[in-house]
C-alpha cells in the first residue's frame, strides 16, 4: 500500500513551508501517523517532528507533517517541485 498520494499545492499549503517548516500531503484513509512518518522520513532524507491529521469527507486524508529543526521543509518542497 502506498502510503504517501500527493502533496497538496494550494496557496495556503505553500506558506506553510516557509512558515512553520511545514508539508502538507494527502495520504491513504487507512494509514497511521508511524506509517506515514516512516515512509516521509525514508523518502526525504529528513527527521519528522510532529504530524497532524485531518479525515476528509471524499475518503482521503490530509496531513500537516512538520520537518524537524536542522531540516528545512524549502529542500523537500524544491524536490517535490512546490517552489
Amino acid at each position: 500500500m502506498a502510503v504517501l498520494k500527493y502533496p497538496l499545492a494550494t496557496e495556503k499549503a505553500i506558506s506553510q513551508i516557509d512558515r512553520n517548516n511545514l508539508i502538507v500531503y494527502i495520504v491513504d484513509f487507512r494509514a497511521t501517523k508511524t506509517e506515514i512518518k516512516k515512509e516521509f522520513e525514508s523518502m526525504f532524507q529528513v527527521k519528522v517532528d510532529k504530524i497532524r491529521s485531518v479525515n476528509m469527507p471524499n475518503n482521503s486524508k490530509k496531513v500537516y507533517i512538520k520537518v524537524a529543526k536542522g531540516y528545512k521543509a524549502t529542500d523537500v518542497a524544491s524536490k517535490l517541485k512546490l517552489v
